[in-house]
């Protein structure tokens, strides 16, 4: 079975966007700074090696490297290039460990971590479950689970301009917030907690929203995606489609629906679902869901 989204050219996107990605990736930035309060739960708890899944140029890793200045921080990431600008935060004085890998195949040891850390990159997985079991495995029983990913309702506007356009996928699918506690459940992790952030950003017009997510990577990696440029005309309607939703300011606005989690790697022996045999007893509906207002 073929896979929903295009890794090579995940990677491809993400290595073009390497130089520009922290100047032109505002959200992401106060989204891990939201997400790095998380690590709060610890409490006193001094971890020995962290590892930041999907690190991109490495600022949390670097904070997480100054948090906690005696354990081994690793940034991994899939494009090498996001970890050539990872080592310029990566000082003598706090080094911390860079790992060009998969996130779904994490190429560390069982039981050998105890914080994980994925901003915003888990929205790039198809199979999450697969994601989170890997994620358990490395993790020592009672190990912490922090992570975010883009909601279904991000660039909700861009989705439906370019459906007026034409019937070909212009846009990413993203997870609904139960199916991303799902997944953590499915992997066995245990008292996950989720949060979920709307936020709005505003762009002159369409081509600088294009422009925006050419420069961080986020372009449409989906398999089903037109391979061939967007043409005048489809753009053209694109722009037609969006513009009645321009508002008073001026500003086209642009939805991004950011789900936050954390969860605790469960006790050894603990057994993990798989291929559709339900071990967890926990119902969906137990998982608690802070709504937060919009930003």
């Amino acid at each position: 079975m073929s896979s929903l989204f295009d890794r090579n050219h995940v990677r491809r996107a993400f290595a073009r966007a390497a130089s520009s990605y922290h100047a032109a990736a505002v959200l992401q930035q106060e989204v891990a700074k939201r997400l790095l309060e998380s690590l709060d739960y610890l409490e006193d708890r001094q971890p020995q090696v962290v590892l930041d899944v999907g690190s991109g140029p490495g600022h949390s890793s670097a904070a997480m490297k100054k948090r906690w200045p005696k354990a081994q921080v690793i940034a991994l990431d899939l494009a090498q290039p996001m970890l050539v600008e990872a080592k310029k935060q990566a000082g003598w004085w706090r080094p911390f460990s860079r790992v060009c890998a998969d996130a779904r195949a994490l190429p560390l040891a069982d039981n050998s971590v105890d914080v994980i850390f994925s901003n915003l990159c888990l929205q790039w997985v198809e199979d999450l479950p697969a994601v989170f079991a890997g994620f358990r495995r490395v993790l020592k029983p009672g190990g912490l689970l922090v992570c975010s990913t883009f909601g279904h309702d991000t660039l909700v506007e861009l989705r439906a301009a370019f459906a007026q356009a034409d019937d070909t996928a212009h846009v990413s699918r993203f997870v609904q917030i139960a199916q991303f506690g799902d997944a953590l459940l499915a992997a066995g992790f245990r008292d996950p907690v989720l949060d979920r952030d709307m936020f709005t950003l505003t762009y002159d017009d369409l081509p600088a929203l294009m422009r925006e997510l050419k420069a961080i990577g986020a372009t449409n990696a989906m398999h089903d995606r037109r391979h061939t440029l967007t043409g005048r005309g489809r753009l053209a309607a694109a722009q037609a489609a969006y513009e009645p939703l321009r508002r008073t300011d001026g500003k086209l606005p642009s939805s991004w629906e950011v789900i936050y989690a954390h969860a605790w790697a469960p006790e050894p022996g603990a057994p993990i679902r798989e291929h559709g045999h339900d071990v967890a007893s926990v119902p969906l509906a137990s998982i608690p869901i802070r709504r937060k207002p919009k930003a």
